[in-house]
């Protein structure tokens, strides 16, 4: 994907003295009284601005914060727990600046924060009235905020559209870069583990993914509905059996292409859904009519993790089983730490992914994570995202 780099653009000296505008991500938790809960996507925003300091520029940054209706500030919409964070971080002060898209006064060597952007009127619909003044705010525009990239707004596609320079930021380059070595060019087998409660929302992610992946593991709630598919019973389990054929589709473009949809040959069951459900080991052709399937069993988890270790690139979107209950965790800790210990370049997105990942310690040991969910499962259906697409297109001329 050939897009304008920020990093070409300071090591080529084009920064010093420019009106730097970085679009970043810093859509934080916070609790009740505006604290911030966990902090990854503002220390993950932190090169990017300290890149543009450090070559000299006037930084402006910017994010949405929740869901704020445009025009109608509100305290709990503002970024202002963001900049006190920013400013611990990058050791400068980061004041908050508010009503900013007429002006900002802001020198080089310095940064601002720019209020929520997402209260501005006509962001969400990229009103062009509204991109043009963000662009005329700067010299260059850096997209650096994946998380938002599918989404076309002033923001993010208005002001990359009319801006003098329109440029991919480090985090947003490493998730182009990452997404390509995985999905453009990976290295074979290539396997996919695509997990959640539902085939609806996936089922274009997994029909695109079935065209191109050696394995497609499939859990949770979606692989009920495969094993409903491949004529095994599920009790009263999660499922969708309306689109059974869309399931059987996918086994069937798999196999034609001599791929598979590995089935569960053993699974963990319970007769209720609580934390501490009495579990069951049993075959898949076993399941009673009152069970649960809530986990993966270890046969096939044990199948499934050899697989892993032999495969030359990981996609993984989605835990196979009920984690977040310690008795049906043991399949998901099982993938983690075949992903962890497998030689293959790994790709992980989605926040339940990544609180697996978390919960088993393997950061590290994973190739890379992505910091997008909606954006990931773009990506993974094949659709090319706006933020790019707009970045590609002003790299072309």
């Amino acid at each position: 994907m050939n897009v304008i780099r920020f990093s070409d653009l300071v090591a080529q000296g084009k920064v010093r003295g420019q009106r730097v505008f970085i679009r970043a991500d810093l859509n934080v938790p916070q609790d009740d009284d505006g604290r911030i809960t966990e902090d990854t996507r503002i220390r993950a925003s932190v090169p990017c601005i300290r890149m543009a300091l450090d070559a000299g520029a006037a930084v402006m940054v910017t994010s949405h914060l929740g869901r704020p209706t445009e025009g109608e500030f509100k305290p709990a919409d503002s970024l202002k727990p963001v900049a006190k964070r920013l400013s611990d971080l990058l050791g400068v002060p980061v004041p908050l600046k508010a009503d900013w898209v007429d002006g900002v006064e802001v020198q080089p060597g310095e940064v601002v924060l720019l209020e929520n952007c997402r209260l501005n009127k006509g962001e969400k619909k990229n009103d062009e009235a509204l991109a043009r003044k963000l662009a005329a705010l700067c010299d260059i525009f850096v997209h650096d905020a994946f998380g938002t990239a599918h989404r076309a707004e002033a923001s993010t596609y208005g002001i990359a559209q009319f801006a003098k320079v329109a440029c991919a930021g480090p985090l947003l380059a490493a998730e182009i870069d990452a997404i390509a070595k995985a999905l453009a060019n990976p290295k074979r087998p290539l396997l996919a583990i695509v997990a959640g409660s539902k085939v609806s929302t996936k089922l274009t992610i997994l029909q695109a993914l079935a065209s191109k992946v050696d394995g497609l593991i499939v859990g949770g709630g979606i692989a009920n509905t495969f094993l409903l598919a491949a004529g095994l019973p599920i009790g009263k389990s999660l499922a969708e059996p309306d689109l059974v054929a869309e399931a059987r589709a996918v086994i069937d473009a798999m196999k034609a292409r001599g791929a598979e949809v590995p089935i569960p040959e053993d699974v963990v069951t319970a007769k209720e859904f609580k934390p501490h459900a009495h579990a069951t080991v049993k075959a898949a052709a076993d399941v009673a009519e009152d069970d649960l399937i809530l986990d993966i069993g270890p046969k096939t988890a044990a199948k499934l993790a050899l697989q892993l270790k032999a495969a030359g690139t990981i996609v993984w979107n989605g835990p196979v089983g009920v984690f977040e209950f310690d008795v049906f965790a043991n399949g998901t800790e099982a993938i983690a730490r075949a992903i962890a210990d497998s030689p293959a370049f790994s790709i992980a997105g989605g926040g339940d992914t990544l609180a697996a990942i978390a919960k088993y310690g393997i950061e590290d040991r994973v190739g890379y994570i992505s910091t997008g969910g909606g954006a990931f499962l773009e990506v993974l259906e094949g659709k090319t995202l706006p933020a790019f697409e707009i970045l590609e297109k002003r790299a072309a001329g």
